[in-house]
């Protein structure tokens, strides 16, 4: 009778040990998946910064590749090369060649995400900007004046001009990577409009100069 009881007090211990075990072990698989949890998420979150500073350092590429292409450019039309020999002209268009062919081999391409809206407006705004690039040469005055007007609806700074409130409320409708964008074509436009401007001023005052020489000798 006694033996039985001590064999059934120890079955119970038994299984009462086996029923904590069980328990501390779910405890601490419970305890080690948030561990896990919890390494694997701020992995991700330094990845993610890394992403976005890898896809910062692309679109700074990007501009870089349109600031080199506009400079170059902007040298082989510049007045100063107007005025050296032909054959240094010759020259001197070679190496801009060659410089704006390796940039050109230089592909790179940071996409942006979009909705349907934003694609939608991104369109828009486009064709507002091709619309008056396309009419450059019938006005140039009033295309610098529009350019101008679209522009400062890109701009929080304080415009020097009116806004098109129109063009304001397409770009808001923008992803936030294309409004970067509009506004660096933007400036692009009136940084060549601007140059065109000093060239063509240039040239006049050239033109006028030569007229009043060779007045001056039949007088």
């Amino acid at each position: 009778m006694a033996q039985a009881k001590i064999s059934a007090k120890a079955s119970e211990g038994a299984q009462q040990q086996q029923s904590g075990g069980q328990l501390r072990g779910r405890f601490y698989r419970s305890t080690s998946m948030a561990d896990r949890s919890s390494r694997l998420l701020e992995n991700l979150d330094q990845l993610e910064l890394r992403v976005e500073a890898f896809r910062d350092a692309a679109s700074a590429m990007e501009q870089e590749k349109e600031i080199l292409l506009e400079m170059i450019h902007n040298i082989q039309n510049s007045q100063d090369m107007r005025h050296i020999s032909e054959g240094e002209r010759e020259e001197l268009n070679l190496t801009a060649n060659r410089l704006m062919g390796r940039t050109l081999t230089v592909e790179v391409s940071v996409e942006t995400i979009r909705n349907a809206q934003q694609q939608e407006s991104l369109l828009h705004a486009t064709k507002m900007i091709d619309e008056i690039v396309n009419k450059l040469l019938d006005d140039l005055e009033d295309a610098k004046m529009r350019l101008m007007s679209l522009y400062g609806a890109c701009t929080s700074d304080v415009p020097a001009g009116p806004i098109d409130q129109k063009f304001q409320s397409v770009v808001i409708g923008c992803a936030i990577e294309d409004q970067k964008k509009i506004k660096r074509r933007l400036e692009t436009l009136l940084r060549n409009l601007e140059n065109s401007e000093k060239s063509i001023t240039l040239l006049e005052h050239q033109k006028s100069s030569v007229r009043q020489s060779c007045n001056s000798k039949q007088d």
